[in-house]
């Protein structure tokens, strides 16, 4: 009999990040270029970024307090897939700035809320083990590669409206292979530590971290929200766009092979500390030699440490520094403060400076100085609390 902890359910739990990151792939990219299909400016294109990614503050930390009290995680998951592939679906019915971001706000409210879910019980099935939950998390780098490069292809042979398309086929698969997952039994909680979520959310040690975390995000808004219009802009293509993107990913895959080596030897601090500052370089070539394919392609690789192993050691540090108790809040907490606040800003700040292309540079110049200040928030703090 199948359980939690067999291969075939790991190989689920597999193709549930590829599927869901593979989402990432076909809507965070080129939503500008959908969105300037329809006649949206860059101003309007950053306002519902923010705004939607506001959704990630509510949804995460609802359903969080709900799995944790209910220990029905995978129900909730299950639940989530489904309302995200409703609301998602709207928008071949609707139009228009509102309407728009509403749909797309109710679809991220949900689509948010089912990771931390997936992290809790992939953790749970691997044990903690950083090395073997390195080998799952790596496919959702693989069908985020997959699916960018396919979606670009596709922009390119129909239209801007290509990703709604592919994004329903992906939205449909997620929700198919999470009906047939399987979560371990509940255990009775041993630990000793009863320190509340709230006491060890105010600690310096947790403060440095979510505001290290909240200024990466920010430094991604002109890389989620206008890439695919920046490479336009350069002269690429949709499909040499994808395959960009694509190119960032594939190192990330590389990265998550050996991240749960790296965060064993070196600690999650220095770890995180290297991979930011490596981000803030990244966003500097962006900014100033993007224009030249090799640069590009260097600064393209740097998403290994900017993504890859940037979030496999948040992902260690949160699931070691909450525990077994408080670890699906502790997840959403980090969620809904680094991707909800921290994005939302980012896309809101870089819609402002984009001004139809012409404030490229300078936008990927401050979030190479977001991203720097991100770093040094970590420095203060010690080795051996993190």
């Amino acid at each position: 009999m199948r359980s939690a902890y067999s291969s075939g359910n790991l190989i689920l739990l597999a193709f549930t990040y590829l599927f869901y990151f593979g989402q990432f792939g076909v809507f965070i990219p080129y939503l500008g270029v959908f969105l300037d299909g329809r006649g949206f400016s860059s101003k309007e294109i950053g306002e519902l970024f923010a705004l939607i990614t506001f959704a990630r503050i509510a949804g995460p930390n609802l359903w969080a307090a709900i799995a944790d009290s209910t220990g029905k995680s995978l129900r909730l998951l299950q639940l989530g897939a489904l309302l995200t592939l409703s609301m998602f679906s709207l928008a071949f019915w609707v139009d228009g700035f509102w309407y728009l971001t509403i749909s797309f706000s109710l679809m991220m409210m949900f689509w948010t809320a089912i990771l931390p879910q997936v992290e809790v019980l992939t953790l749970n099935c691997v044990r903690a083990n950083p090395v073997r939950y390195g080998y799952i998390r790596l496919w959702g780098s693989i069908g985020y590669i997959l699916l960018t490069v396919f979606t670009g292809k596709m922009i390119d042979i129909f239209s801007s409206e290509a990703p709604l398309f592919v994004g329903v086929v992906v939205l449909s698969s997620l929700f198919m292979v999470t009906l047939f997952l399987i979560e371990p039994k509940s255990e009775a909680n041993t630990e000793k530590d009863e320190v509340s979520i709230w006491r060890k959310i105010r600690q310096p040690v947790f403060y440095a971290f979510i505001a290290s975390a909240i200024l990466l995000q920010l430094s991604f808004g002109p890389y989620y929200g206008f890439f695919a219009l920046y490479m336009r802009d350069l002269g690429y293509s949709g499909q040499a766009t994808g395959w960009f993107v694509g190119l960032g990913v594939a190192a990330e895959v590389l990265i998550f092979l050996k991240a749960g080596t790296l965060i064993n030897r070196f600690g999650v601090k220095w770890v995180l500390v290297v991979s930011i500052l490596l981000t803030s370089l990244r966003w500097y070539l962006l900014a100033t030699v993007a224009a030249s394919p090799i640069f590009l392609v260097a600064a393209q690789c740097l998403h290994a440490f900017s993504f890859g192993l940037a979030h496999a050691a948040s992902m260690h540090f949160i699931h070691h520094y909450f525990g077994f108790k408080d670890q699906s809040q502790g997840q959403a907490i980090y969620i809904s403060f680094a991707f909800g606040i921290g994005g939302a800003a980012g896309g809101y700040f870089s819609g402002n400076l984009w001004n139809q292309g012409a404030g490229a540079q300078l936008s990927f110049t401050l979030a190479a100085i977001s991203a720097l200040v991100a770093a040094c928030c970590l420095l203060p703090i010690s080795s051996k609390r993190m």
